[in-house]
């Protein structure tokens, strides 16, 4: 089966409230291994949330402002484990 498949009923398992855990996530039919490696993926595009072995959808607003972090060298701002905080003056690009 496709990485992208799984990556999609995971995302719509978490996004529509059906499960929350990892545990939970094992309840739409694929390996546990399969489960984890997806949640990997989705965690990596900045789509879903983990903390410990719950898993949550990320807000649209959520998803832009983590990747505009990661990606925009002239952001004022980053983000590490969940904290907003300043970059510093000289790691910005003009």
């Amino acid at each position: 089966m496709r990485d992208e498949k799984i990556d999609w009923s995971v995302y719509h398992a978490l996004l529509y409230g059906r499960a929350c855990t990892l545990q939970d996530l094992a309840s739409i039919g694929y390996e546990p291994r399969l489960i984890e490696e997806s949640v990997r993926r989705l965690e990596k595009y900045h789509l879903v949330e983990r903390a410990g072995d719950a898993v949550r959808a990320l807000s649209f607003h959520e998803s832009l402002l983590l990747c505009q972090a990661k990606n925009d060298e002239t952001c004022p701002f980053f983000i590490e484990n969940g904290i907003i905080r300043a970059r510093p003056e000289q790691e910005r690009k003009p």
